[in-house]
């Protein structure tokens, strides 16, 4: 009871935390390209986006932070037995998330919202590509980390405390699945951040309001996203082939494959195929598709989950090393069905930007200002698909989770915090969202665009702040 409390509370502020973290990273990165843009043509536009646009990301930021904070507490207050049992190992990458990534982005943020008027224009943008740069090298650290629990490598066990070490640095960061599992994160955020500044755009066009200004943030939008989608669907395939190679559990429970196959048809659609049910009642089946996704073959086998269960009993020991197929299932055809989606109103945008149409297709717009929920279900599952698809383990092959769990922390205490968290995260949550309709609405302030002009007198150091 204990563990599966404390696995719903790590859950839940994981789940929440990471709502904001692909925002940050997307937003930095398409907010420094406003900025380039204006330091390159100087024309004042692109600086009134670039600032309008930097209050969404401070918002998102300083909401992000104290989320993320959390969970460096739940490490020691839950999983103190995984802490210990990992510590060797995450200490290298995650004192380098803290020491260089977090210290990097939020001390060149707070020179880049501070210092409008104060920095020459090349170093002021500098710090906003320092942003964008910190925030991706926080990423890298932390997918490192992970990773690392999805495929141990680099390390040996030192047999006089059974723990693992790191001995390796070059090993874990060349990691097959933290490579991979990298560029799809960056270009799941990127993705995040086109589709929110799309959204944005998009209402204001709708609405007939600053229709020169934001024509030009919901072109970049598109001419971001389109390529990004694209390549995201080929990295996901691709990161599809690593975990069948090193979880081929993860990839036949997300395929409710419970036998071996060569070839392998993907299931567009089933009815029943868990773990209490193994035989689907109801399938759509598209030949030879599984075959090509988990293992870039035409007619490459997949093992199924009766088959892996028997080999992990025989390895590790009696037990269910089957994750929740119903949550693997549905997670994975959450996340490749929306980002179809997502693609097609990619190429609908492309099409209407080369034909002059964008800020004139009422359908198009309206249909973007909703679509900007889809990434945020896409990441949701893409994580529900990783994490999920690990259990039992919390390291692979090395630590089960009922294992990591701290042994002096009690039902009790775990569900008073839990019930606290979600108290408060309800609350952030809430004013994250007032927060951010209200300056997404409220319109871009008149900006003089050069040193002490009639945007600067008003005091425009800090876009939070000033409007």
């Amino acid at each position: 009871m204990t563990n599966d409390l404390a696995r719903w509370q790590f859950a839940t502020t994981s789940i929440y935390h990471f709502i904001f973290v692909p925002v940050t990273i997307g937003l930095a990165f398409l907010v420094a390209l406003l900025q380039t843009a204006w330091y390159r043509n100087e024309k004042p536009e692109y600086r009134r986006l670039a600032r309008f646009f930097g209050t969404l990301l401070i918002i998102n930021v300083a909401v992000g932070v104290v989320t993320g904070l959390v969970q460096e507490f739940e490490f020691g207050m839950n999983w103190s037995a995984y802490s210990r049992f990992v510590g060797d190992v995450f200490g290298a990458p995650l004192a380098m998330e803290g020491l260089a990534a977090f210290f990097l982005e939020s001390t060149f943020l707070g020179l880049w919202v501070f210092g409008w008027e104060r920095l020459p224009k090349r170093v002021h943008l500098a710090c906003i590509w320092m942003v964008s740069l910190g925030s991706a090298l926080s990423a890298l650290f932390i997918l490192a980390a992970n990773s690392w629990m999805q495929h141990p490598v680099g390390y040996v066990v030192n047999h006089k405390t059974g723990l693992p070490e790191l001995n390796s640095i070059s090993a874990l960061f060349t990691n097959p699945t933290f490579l991979w599992g990298y560029v799809h994160v960056l270009l799941a955020s990127l993705v995040t951040g086109a589709l929110v500044m799309l959204a944005v755009s998009a209402w204001y066009l709708r609405k007939g309001r600053e229709v020169e200004l934001f024509r030009n943030s919901a072109r970049l939008s598109v001419i971001v996203l389109v390529p990004v989608i694209v390549l995201q669907l080929f990295v996901g395939n691709k990161l599809g082939e690593i975990e069948t190679k090193y979880q081929p559990m993860k990839i036949a429970a997300a395929e409710a494959q419970w036998e071996n196959c060569k070839p392998c048809s993907f299931s567009a659609f089933q009815i029943g195929g868990g773990s209490n049910d193994k035989t689907p009642s109801q399938i759509i089946e598209i030949p030879h598709l599984l075959s090509v996704l988990a293992t870039g073959t035409w007619n490459g086998p997949v093992q199924g989950l009766n088959s892996l269960q028997a080999e992990y009993e025989r390895r590790y020991g009696a037990g269910n090393y089957v994750p929740d197929v119903f949550i693997q299932y549905w997670s994975m055809r959450v996340m490749a069905y929306l980002a179809s989606l997502v693609l097609l109103l990619a190429l609908w945008g492309a099409w209407l930007v080369h034909r002059g149409r964008l800020e004139h297709s009422r359908w198009f717009l309206g249909i973007s200002v909703w679509a900007v929920i889809t990434p945020f279900l896409m990441n949701t599952a893409g994580w529900l698909l990783t994490e999920n698809g690990r259990q039992p383990w919390i390291v692979q092959g090395l630590m089960k989770t009922i294992h990591a769990n701290s042994p002096s922390v009690s039902s009790t205490d775990i569900w008073i915090s839990l019930i606290a968290f979600v108290l408060i995260y309800l609350a952030l949550g809430a004013a994250d969202l007032v927060l951010m309709l209200h300056y997404s609405r409220r319109g871009l302030q008149q900006d003089g665009g050069e040193p002490g002009g009639a945007g600067e007198a008003a005091g425009g150091a800090a876009p939070a702040m000033s409007y």
